[in-house]
């Protein structure tokens, strides 16, 4: 009689699910998904590490897994707490005989795993519980490199893996599981619904949480919109919900699985077109897969200030260097009331909705770095507390990238007025978030420090010298 558990730390999916494919060998099952108790308390930067938007979509992603485990016979444990003290609390109690769980990019994912193999070893006897580990959801289970040749650069990455390797091919979908250590599990802690109820989510969640939900918006725009068409030409909109594939929110939490995405886009391309467009994103797809390589690799480097530099940039101010001026800029700057419109329209829809558009991620990005001279970290932070698609490997991948302390330190600056100019030149997107400005004539809503007419309701420009 073998008792298996499955430790989720971001596989809330049926579908190419390697872990639960592993796992079903067993006899017995539990499931544990753990809420590690960092997510809860407050962070060294002042806030929140998580939003109430990302509790919301991360209960329903719970919720939905919940139910068809209970399809299928199982029951779905979660927990608040240390997480590799959970964990290994469990195995002593119910004899444990397998742990499965992935092996994540991220020191502190590294680090629960560390503690948990520590933990084992102090509390089981000899040839007690064995771990067995898989990786996350990547495309590839491992890469040809050796770690002294490691591709620093994106393109070099390209080079290695795009003609060489094909991404691995997706699971079958679960439809059998061993049945529950558990019959009947405790409430689910009261933590993750006070959070995922806030009173400040006063709108409805622009995305769901779940498998299905992910499943869908893969299939609407695919499939049925066959929207991906126009990807390359659409991807740079900030304003329509087809302008981009949106799956990001549900590849984030493991809903959705990656190699099921390229699976079902060459699936596309072989049954109805192959265009510039459909493998753009497969591109995208790369550029995620490379920052959890980079991630791995590089381990914490990618969080220090100077990045993966050997010194930081110069005018660059520390978030613990911060005066009152630069602490009311960045404040400005999370509230979306810089005065600039391409940044206050940017910065609101995160706020009232947990996402940014690519290319506004881009742009708020150079704005409080190279315009600014703020604490990179410090944006990287923010998003981590708002994003429905948060993902540390690329979120901070990608704004070291842009601050030029990661692989790539070329000067990456953005001039947000041109960049408004050019990607809603109709300031639809702009009317949308800061309809105090609506008034304006569309040329003075670009900069509307310059107007002629003066804007009662919209905040003056924290830029007392722009480059614009």
């Amino acid at each position: 009689m073998t008792n298996g558990l499955v430790w989720l730390r971001g596989e809330l999916r049926l579908h190419d699910n390697p872990l639960l494919q592993a796992a079903a060998a067993c006899d017995r099952l539990l499931l544990v998904y753990v809420i590690e108790d960092s997510q809860l308390a407050p962070t060294d930067w002042g806030w929140p590490r998580r939003h109430a938007h990302r509790w919301r979509f991360l209960a329903q992603s719970l919720q939905a897994l919940a139910e068809q485990l209970e399809a299928l016979g199982q029951r779905l444990l979660v927990l608040c707490g240390d997480s590799a003290r959970q964990i290994a609390t469990l195995v002593a109690a119910h004899d444990i005989d397998q742990v499965f769980v992935n092996d994540a990019p991220g020191s502190e994912e590294a680090g629960q795993l560390q503690r948990l193999l520590k933990l084992l070893d102090q509390t089981l006897p000899a040839g007690g519980s064995k771990l067995i580990t898989s990786l996350d959801n990547r495309l590839y289970p491992q890469l040809p490199i050796a770690a002294e040749r490691w591709p620093m650069s994106f393109s070099a990455f390209r080079r290695k893996v795009e003609k060489r390797l094909q991404p691995q091919s997706p699971c079958a979908v679960i439809t059998r599981l061993p049945p529950p250590l558990l019959e009947d599990v405790p409430v689910w802690p009261q933590a993750l619904m006070q959070q995922s109820q806030s009173e400040s989510l006063s709108s409805p969640p622009r995305f769901c949480g779940g498998e299905q939900a992910g499943l869908q918006r893969l299939q609407h725009y695919l499939h049925q919109g066959q929207c991906i068409l126009n990807y390359k030409q659409t991807r740079n909109g900030m304003l329509h919900n087809d302008d981009s594939s949106k799956l990001s929110p549900w590849l984030a939490d493991g809903s959705l699985s990656v190699r099921h995405v390229w699976a079902e886009i060459e699936r596309f391309e072989a049954d109805v077109s192959a265009n510039e467009s459909t493998y753009w994103l497969k591109f995208e797809l790369l550029w995620r897969e490379y920052f959890r390589w980079l991630l791995q690799h590089t381990g914490n480097a990618l969080f220090r200030f100077v990045g993966l530099r050997d010194q930081p940039i110069h005018g660059l101010r520390a978030f613990d260097r911060f005066d009152q001026r630069q602490h009311e800029q960045f404040a400005a700057w999370t509230q979306g009331a810089t005065g600039i419109p391409m940044i206050d329209a940017n910065m609101r829809e995160l706020q009232a909705t947990g996402y940014m558009s690519n290319r506004g991620r881009q742009n708020v990005a150079s704005f409080l770095v190279k315009d600014l001279q703020l604490d990179w970290r410090a944006g990287a932070a923010w998003f981590e507390h708002l994003l429905l698609d948060y993902d540390v490997a690329s979120n901070w991948g990608n704004w070291a990238y842009q601050a030029g302390v990661g692989t790539d330190t070329r000067a990456r600056w953005f001039n947000v007025v041109e960049q408004s100019r050019r990607y809603d030149p109709k300031t639809e997107y702009i009317s949308h978030w800061c309809p105090e400005l609506a008034e304006l004539p569309i040329a003075d809503r670009f900069a509307p420090w310059a107007a002629s007419t003066a804007v009662p309701d919209y905040p003056a420009s924290i830029m007392l010298d722009p480059r614009w």
